[in-house]
C-alpha cells in the first residue's frame, strides 16, 4: 500500500508581517519611543553607501546573534533592502503610535495594510524608487561578497543551512505530534530511580545539580539486582502498554491521513506470503 505524506502546516503570510512588525517594536524600544514622542516625523535614516535592510528591523537579541556566515568565521554577507511595503510600515508606524500608543501589533499590522491599499500612488513610487536603488546596490555588494567564498566556505554554509532546516522541521514535527496526542514513552528504570531519589533524597543548598546526579548515578550502581528490579519491572509493564497504545495511536494517524507522524517502520506492509507450489501426483 501506497501512502501520501502530508506536509508540515506553514505560517501564513498574514503572520510574517505581525513577525515582521513587532522585530520593529523590540528594536531600542526606549530611545525610538522617546524620538516617537518629540518628533511626529521622526523617520530612522540608513547608513550611507549602504542599502536599506531588513535586519534594520531586529531587535537587539538578534543583532548580537551571529550569522551562518559569521558561524564559520566569515565575514556577514550584505542584507536584502526592504521593500517598498515594508519601507511604508516603517515610516508610518511611529505616527500611528504617536496617536495611539496603546495600540497593539496586530493591530498595527491590520490599518498599515488598509492605508497601504489606499496610499498616495507619489508616495508608492517614491517607496518603490528607494528600493529599486538600494536593490542595485545590494545585488552590487553580494556578487563581489560571493566571489570571495570559496567552494569549500560553499559547501560548508550549504550544509550548515540544511542543518538547521532539518532542525526546524524536527520541532515542528515533535509540535504535530504533541497536538495529535501522541502517547508518552514511559520513563526508564533510571529514570524511576532519579525521580524518587529527589523525593528521598532531595539537592542540598550547597550542593549543585550536577554533584547531586552524580552522587544518585552512583547510588544506582551500587544496588543489588534485586533492588533494581523493582524499577525494571515497572518499567516494562508500562512499556508494553505503551507499545499497545502507539499502535493504535499510529493506526489511527493512518487512516486520518498523518503519515509524517508515523514511525517509517510501520509504513512498510509486510510482503504477502509466497504461494506453496502444489506438487501434483499423478496416479500410476
Amino acid at each position: 500500500m501506497i501512502y501520501t505524506t502530508t506536509l508540515l502546516s506553514r505560517g501564513s503570510i498574514f503572520g510574517s508581517l505581525i513577525s515582521k512588525v513587532r522585530q520593529v517594536v523590540a528594536k531600542n524600544p526606549v530611545t525610538a519611543h522617546t524620538n516617537q514622542i518629540n518628533n511626529e516625523n521622526f523617520t530612522p535614516t540608513p547608513k550611507p553607501n549602504r542599502p536599506l535592510a531588513a535586519a534594520s528591523l531586529s531587535n537587539s537579541s538578534a543583532l548580537h546573534s551571529k550569522t551562518l556566515e559569521e558561524k564559520i568565521g566569515l565575514p556577514p554577507k550584505p542584507k536584502k533592502p526592504l521593500t517598498p511595503y515594508f519601507r511604508f510600515m516603517r515610516e508610518m508606524r511611529p505616527k500611528m503610535l504617536a496617536k495611539n500608543p496603546s495600540i497593539s501589533t496586530i493591530e498595527v499590522v491590520r490599518q498599515l495594510s488598509k492605508s497601504w491599499g489606499e496610499a498616495d500612488p507619489k508616495l508608492k513610487e517614491r517607496l518603490q524608487s528607494e528600493y529599486k536603488r538600494d536593490q542595485e546596490l545590494y545585488l552590487e555588494q553580494r556578487t563581489k561578497y560571493d566571489a570571495t567564498l570559496t567552494e569549500e566556505q560553499r559547501a560548508e554554509l550549504k550544509q550548515l543551512k540544511q542543518d538547521i532546516n532539518d532542525a526546524k522541521e524536527r520541532k515542528q514535527l515533535r509540535k504535530r505530534v504533541k497536538e495529535l496526542g501522541r502517547p508518552k514513552k514511559p520513563a526508564s528504570a533510571f529514570l524511576r530511580f532519579i525521580a524518587v531519589e529527589r523525593t528521598n533524597t532531595p539537592q542540598t543548598e550547597n550542593q549543585t545539580y550536577r554533584e547531586w546526579h552524580q552522587k544518585a548515578t552512583a547510588k544506582w550502581t551500587r544496588l543489588s539486582d534485586e533492588e533494581k528490579g523493582v524499577y525494571l519491572s515497572e518499567s516494562r509493564k508500562e512499556l508494553d502498554q505503551y507499545k499497545k497504545n502507539i499502535s493504535i495511536w499510529e493506526e489511527k494517524m493512518i487512516r486520518l491521513g498523518h503519515i509524517d507522524v508515523v514511525r517509517h517502520g510501520n509504513l512498510i506492509d509486510p510482503p504477502e506470503p509466497k504461494p506453496r507450489k502444489l506438487q501434483a501426483t499423478k496416479e500410476k
